[in-house]
């Protein structure tokens, strides 16, 4: 018997499930999904006879629409006034008509993030930003230091 509270499985003897053993779980699972294919396809057929041995009245519709109504719905006639009711199927024609495909907030606001960059980008290359004006000053205050420092080499050149 093990010692402490858990039980350790290392060393243990291992079992094999015998081969005729798991063919005869396997005959025995064919069977079964057999027996339920059948029982399916006679509650089908059954069915479809009852179907077609009823006749559509709109009286009849009606109570089958009151009989398949769950909790109070079955008792009171609920309207909700901010329920709305799902359209089942869209016609092409109708899906057509919808030009202009609809956006979602996320899809907006990355819309309108990329026309901003768009704008603001135009705006720099004009150099009407700020960031770009002080970008050309620094340029041109770089520009005249390295044509200062060229004219210092010239003359030391022409001197030395």
């Amino acid at each position: 018997m093990p010692r402490g509270k858990y039980v350790n499985h290392k060393g243990r003897n291992r079992n094999f499930t015998n081969p005729e053993e798991l063919e005869a779980q396997r005959k025995k699972d064919e069977e079964e999904k057999k027996w339920r294919k059948t029982r399916e396809q006679d509650s089908d057929e059954e069915d479809e006879e009852e179907e077609d041995g009823e006749e559509n009245d709109s009286d009849e519709s009606e109570s089958e629409e009151e009989e398949n109504a769950k909790g109070a719905a079955a008792v009171i006639q609920i309207q909700n006034p901010n329920r709305v009711a799902k359209k089942s199927h869209r016609k092409v024609e109708e899906m057509a008509e919808d030009d202009e495909p609809q956006l979602t907030r996320r899809e907006k606001e990355e819309l309108e993030k990329q026309r901003a960059a768009a704008a603001y980008q135009k705006r720099h290359a004009e150099g009407k930003t700020a960031q770009a004006k002080a970008d050309l000053a620094r340029l041109a205050i770089i520009k005249q230091h390295r044509a200062e420092a060229a004219a210092r080499r010239d003359a030391e050149k022409k001197v030395g």
